[in-house]
């Protein structure tokens, strides 16, 4: 393997490495590459201009201190996002399922491609990508499109396959996928399913067929719920947040990092609904809104603290994963498709609840808009780009509907009955249709609950229990 470095934190053992993987997998295949045989077959793909041949692709590998020398089974994490990096274990216990998984596994922790230390994708990537297509003549923004289509899932999984066959010796892993890591799932049974030998996932089985626009029907109406529970929780932040909100609208605060505060990136705090303990963590946020006295909202006209205003930075700010909302709705588009064409915000402009000027105010989603792409400026370099992306219609497959129907492999699920970001019904509806599939509905966790001990183990002893993983 190429092992970069290898070290303890506390309860683990941690090894470093990087490999590298080819920017663009059309007409290649994992297991020719890994043989060597680098011919493209079929139509060969025009290059993106400005973009580089291959990437990096860094991934940990970790284990218990006494498991170090034993031959174990492998269990590779998808992580969640689109744009998520893998988690960073402070010890075992800080991602609890982690404290589980090294009582069996050898464990996988890659940074998708274009997060974490896999190459990265960044405001500063795009702006000289465009420079360097511009320079050779050809459109800068239809390269930057064309670029960012390659950090899908269909790029990933073919990443990861490749990494199984040259690092791994082609041993069959099993695989956890949590949130999008469980779209990333059902792309490598649709493709690769020999390399898989039991899966599970957790919030994160995607509609088949995908269709953005009937996800934001779904959650849309979440986050009315969402919003109101939270109201009834806290009554007297109706007021807060309102008062908050008069003063957004009347303009000129900006936030820290120089971007201005706006009702809509107000509303955008409602992102963090699906995960305990969100109500609380709101707020307390809106507790400490008002500069003067003692933060009661009274008479005088108030003024917003700078904790506030650093409070919503931190949680509305994308500067750490920028393709989290860059790539967030292309996460539906699968092969030859209608256009996205900004489906959350046409679903929020079809709603007048979530007006900016209505009262109470309504608190949206997991769902991305074209203002942030002009009011951030992480994310500005991105904003023609994913202009163009909305309109295109030919993207790489994604899901092998038939492929998933007789699909063999264990897919044990854990479908969270109130996800506020993956529908639990449209979770239902693609298990229902494809094989071996084994679905655990419950309500006792929200969209995070892989982030405790329990869910990991419920569904490792299901799988166990069931014959699966011998």
């Amino acid at each position: 393997m190429a092992q970069l470095a290898s070290y303890y934190v506390p309860g683990l053992y941690v090894e470093d490495h990087s490999i590298d993987v080819p920017l663009d997998w059309r007409g290649l295949e994992p297991a020719l590459l890994a043989m060597g045989l680098t011919m493209r077959a079929g139509a060969f793909p025009a290059p993106v201009p400005g973009a580089p041949e291959s990437i990096k692709l860094f991934y940990r590998v970790v284990c218990a201190p006494e498991h170090v020398s034993d031959d174990l089974p492998l269990l590779v994490y998808f992580q969640g996002g689109p744009g998520g990096a893998c988690p960073r274990p402070l010890s075992p216990t800080s991602d609890g399922w982690i404290a589980e998984a090294v009582k069996h596994y050898r464990v996988i922790l890659p940074d998708q491609r274009g997060v974490g230390r896999s190459s990265r994708v960044s405001g500063r990537t795009m702006a000289e990508l465009g420079e360097r297509a511009e320079a050779a003549g050809a459109d800068p923004v239809r390269s930057q499109a064309d670029f960012l289509k390659r950090f899908l899932a269909p790029s990933i999984v073919r990443d990861f396959e490749y990494l199984r066959l040259t690092q791994f010796g082609g041993r069959p892993w099993t695989t956890l996928g949590q949130s999008y890591g469980g779209f990333i799932t059902l792309s490598y049974l649709s493709s690769y399913p020999t390399g898989i030998k039991a899966a599970f996932t957790c919030g994160g089985i995607p509609h088949v067929p995908a269709s953005a626009a009937e996800v934001y029907a779904r959650t849309f109406p979440r986050m009315v719920a969402k919003t109101k529970a939270y109201y009834d929780r806290y009554p007297g932040d109706v007021e807060r947040v309102a008062a908050v909100a008069n003063m957004v609208e009347a303009g000129n605060i900006v936030l820290p990092d120089g971007s201005p505060l706006t009702v809509e990136r107000l509303q955008l705090l409602g992102s963090d609904f699906g995960m305990k303990p969100s109500f609380e963590r709101m707020h307390w946020l809106f507790d400490t809104a008002f500069e003067d006295g003692d933060g009661t909202l009274g008479t005088t006209e108030p003024r917003l603290s700078d904790a506030f205003l650093m409070g919503v930075l931190d949680r509305t700010t994308t500067r750490a994963n920028p393709l989290y909302w860059t790539l967030q709705e292309f996460i539906y588009a699968d092969g030859t498709c209608a256009p996205i064409g900004w489906a959350a915000a046409v679903e929020k402009a079809g709603r007048p609840e979530f007006d900016g000027n209505a009262r109470p105010l309504m608190f949206t989603g997991e769902a991305c808009f074209p203002w942030m792409f002009e009011q951030m400026p992480e994310l500005a370099p991105f904003g023609a780009g994913v202009n163009l992306l909305m309109e295109d219609i030919e993207f790489d497959p994604v899901y092998n509907p038939a492929r998933l129907a007789a699909n063999e492999v264990p897919l044990h699920a854990a479908v969270y009955f109130d996800d506020m970001y993956v529908d639990s019904g449209l979770q239902l509806d693609t298990l229902s249709r494809a094989g071996n599939a084994h679905p655990w509905v419950t309500n006792e966790f929200e969209h995070d609950g892989l982030h405790g001990d329990t869910v990991f183990r419920h569904l490792y002893e299901a799988a166990r229990d069931a014959g699966h993983l011998g």
